[in-house]
């Protein structure tokens, strides 16, 4: 009987332990809407995953059309290299759901050829599971201060001080696209579009273009040429990366890729710029009056000075003592 009472004691805790460790699971979507492609820049996949701290039991998943790429789990060195020809696990069909199993370092690329050159590949340091973090203690209670009697107000009221004016906004950097850099999206047309959607770019602001030398550009073009991606005639061609251009002036802007075929496909990004947001100082407070002059010619009638009102301080410590000392007599009646 204690046996079998023992092997479901076991049972139930092992249950509780594999309840937690689901629930503690986390789910990662690589390169969020970027998904798992060939990106703008070799630091994309890297930028996405350094604010994430994975554990033992999280799972990556990989999203791609099935037959344009695979995830490949290779060693360091292999990673490293860009070697795909010797993988500790391969999965050619999209979406891949990768759950990490045991801690330390892992890497992950696309053995396509070319594409972990270009940036796919992804590298994660995966910590043990952690333990449930103890209970707080219970904060000791707080003593209730004595009450105070409120300080005398004085007759002559002192001067309004006036607000300190509002500092300036600090410039602004943007990384175009984020974490997929420059480069010619799954979204086409949309994708920078929606990235500028719900940002605010002001004179001053900095629009930095991450992109591998070689493969892209950034012309600034006319509105009219923009929309024909024409770029036969340009305004400004940047052609190192990365590029960082500041908005010098207000009005709209519009930016593409020279390359055959890119500002077709949707490498382009028109935004608004808005002038200086330097905030404006509020107008000072007008100083207390201090009476004026009594008007030449008639009698002066004297003016009389109003009596403060009387501090409610002493009224409220009384009425407060005189309210505990009701609740003493009640509760010794009580008990």
């Amino acid at each position: 009987m204690a046996g079998q009472l023992n092997l479901s004691i076991f049972a139930i805790l092992a249950t509780v332990a594999l309840l937690q460790s689901s629930v503690a699971a986390t789910t990662y979507q690589v390169g969020d809407n970027l998904n798992w492609v060939v990106p703008g820049g070799n630091a994309a996949y890297a930028n996405w995953a350094a604010n994430k701290t994975f554990t033992v039991g999280d799972i990556l998943v990989f999203n791609f059309r099935t037959g344009s790429h695979d995830v490949t789990q290779v060693t360091k060195q292999n990673f490293d290299a860009c070697n795909g020809t010797n993988p500790i696990s391969s999965i050619t069909t999209g979406p891949a759901n990768i759950t990490l199993q045991t801690a330390g370092e892992h890497y992950f690329i696309c053995s396509v050829a070319g594409h972990c050159l270009g940036g796919q590949k992804l590298s994660v340091n995966v910590t043990a599971a952690s333990s449930p973090a103890p209970q707080p203690s219970s904060p000791s209670p707080t003593p209730v201060p004595s009450p105070s009697l409120a300080p005398e107000p004085t007759g002559t009221p002192s001067p309004t001080t006036s607000p300190a004016p509002s500092p300036s906004r600090e410039a602004e950097s943007y990384t175009v696209g984020d974490a997929a850099g420059w480069g010619v999206l799954p979204g086409g047309a949309n994708a920078y579009s929606s990235w500028a959607s719900n940002k605010t770019f002001y004179v001053g602001d900095t629009l930095v273009f991450n992109f591998v030398n070689g493969t892209h550009d950034v012309v600034e073009l006319t509105k009219e040429n923009y929309e024909s991606c024409n770029t036969n005639n340009t305004i400004s061609l940047s052609a190192n990366p990365p590029v960082r251009i500041t908005l010098a002036t207000a009005g709209e802007h519009f930016f593409t890729c020279s390359f055959t075929g890119h500002c077709p496909a949707g490498q382009k990004l028109a935004i608004n710029v808005t002038g200086d947001s330097t905030a404006t100082p509020p107008s000072s407070a007008t100083p207390p009056s201090s009476g004026g002059a009594p008007s030449p010619g008639g009698s002066t009638t004297p003016t009389t000075t109003a009596t403060p009102p009387a501090s409610s301080g002493a009224s409220s410590l009384s009425f407060a003592w005189l309210s505990a000392t009701f609740l003493s007599i009640a509760l010794a009646l009580w008990y």
